[in-house]
């Protein structure tokens, strides 16, 4: 699949915005992968683009820790970072340090009702939202007004929760307009704060059973990526990793998961060499 999967973990994922906003980088683009965002990588090549672009990429999702320890790698269960386990720690290390927060994503009336509940459980957070349903075409009216409602608030952190690949292709399209020095791609993480999906219970995250929670939840909406999805990425993984008896008769490329040293980059070109 020639894709990458940092093997951050909830402190490193915390330590990297930190570093990103006291080093003052600009458009530091922290994505995540797990199932859907790898079977999205083979169908959108936008989608691809924009995690080529991306500072780190962390593993939301036990399956990917599970191919990792597979494939050889040393990667275990606090390598697996959702939103719902990073927030509390995100938002507190906002407010004792001060950032300025912008949440774009999610319907009208859920992100301005996610960030109220936020700055009542962070007291002294300085958070701002904007939902998600708009024209997002670059010179759409509309589009270019949240541009600006996001400079005039100058925030040091931007999450984008649009849901994939409408983020991704938003943050492709517009960064070149943005200036901020980390951009997070959050997923539905205000519908969470928001109470409009049930959170699944943290313990089922643990085991890796948070997709059937969320299955039974929304089956209209989740029922193609976690009973279908699954089996198209294998068959993939089958036809091109090395290890496969499938691959012998060719050049495979495979999922890789990176150590990410200490010391934040913020030069792409810097960035450990993936095969």
């Amino acid at each position: 699949m020639g894709l990458a999967c940092d093997a951050l973990t909830l402190t490193d994922l915390t330590r990297a915005v930190e570093l990103a906003i006291v080093k003052k980088a600009e458009h530091c683009i922290i994505a995540h992968h797990n199932l859907h965002s790898l079977y999205l990588c083979q169908q959108d090549t936008r989608m691809r683009q924009l995690y080529d672009q991306a500072h780190y990429i962390h593993a939301d999702g036990m399956s990917l820790i599970l191919l990792g320890k597979l494939l050889g790698y040393p990667v275990g269960r606090k390598h697996r970072v959702t939103y719902l386990d990073w927030l509390d720690p995100l938002m507190m290390a906002a407010c004792s340090r001060g950032w300025r927060m912008f949440y774009l994503g999610s319907r009208p009336q859920i992100a301005e009702k996610g960030s109220s509940i936020l700055r009542d459980r962070f007291p002294g957070l300085c958070i701002e939202a904007a939902h998600g349903y708009f024209n997002p075409e670059p010179t759409s009216g509309e589009n270019r007004t949240i541009l600006k409602r996001i400079r005039e608030f100058n925030p040091n952190v931007l999450m984008v929760g649009m849901g994939m690949p409408r983020q991704e292709h938003w943050l492709l399209d517009n960064l070149g307009d943005l200036s901020t020095n980390a951009i997070l791609l959050s997923g539905g993480m205000m519908d969470y704060v928001a109470g409009t999906v049930p959170s699944p219970p943290r313990w089922m995250g643990r085991i890796g059973l948070e997709w059937l929670f969320r299955l039974a939840t929304e089956p209209r909406r989740l029922w193609r990526r976690y009973l279908l999805e699954p089996w198209a990425l294998l068959a993939c993984l089958l036809r091109r990793h090395p290890k496969s008896p499938l691959a012998l008769a060719g050049k495979a490329e495979s999922v890789s998961m990176v150590n990410v040293p200490e010391q934040v980059m913020f030069d792409h070109e810097d960035r450990p060499s993936i095969v």
